[in-house]
């Protein structure tokens, strides 16, 4: 298990529900390749509504329900780490928007899932 503390590195990347890289979903692929890395963890989240470059709403709202929600996804580690990764997004995310920030990490625990001590 990947322990962070301190001051880390956030990647944000924002696309579209229906950005795909080949038949898989944009966001799948991020997932599996930063997992693939070894990345310490990733989150997807799907918005309920926004805008980006195009400058067309996306939105959930009934009277103009969108097929192209927006998703984010968030992935916290290592400067060095998410460095190394990020070549591997300029080549996956075609259109949208990535941005880096420095986080202070307040807290990481995670579930020991191999059962020992």
């Amino acid at each position: 298990m990947i322990e962070l503390e301190g001051t880390q590195r956030r990647l944000t990347i924002f696309i579209g529900e229906s950005d795909h890289h080949g038949h898989t979903p944009l966001a799948t692929e991020i997932v599996q390749r930063a997992h693939a890395a070894g990345v310490a963890g990733v989150t997807v989240l799907r918005g309920v509504e926004g805008y980006g470059a195009s400058n067309h709403i996306h939105t959930t709202r009934i009277l103009s329900l969108s097929a192209d929600l927006p998703m984010v996804v968030i992935i916290v580690d290592e400067p060095e780490r998410i460095d190394a990764f990020v070549p591997q997004l300029e080549e996956l995310v075609t259109e949208g928007l990535i941005i880096a920030d420095d986080v202070q990490v307040i807290r990481h625990v995670g579930r020991n899932l191999g059962g020992g001590t």
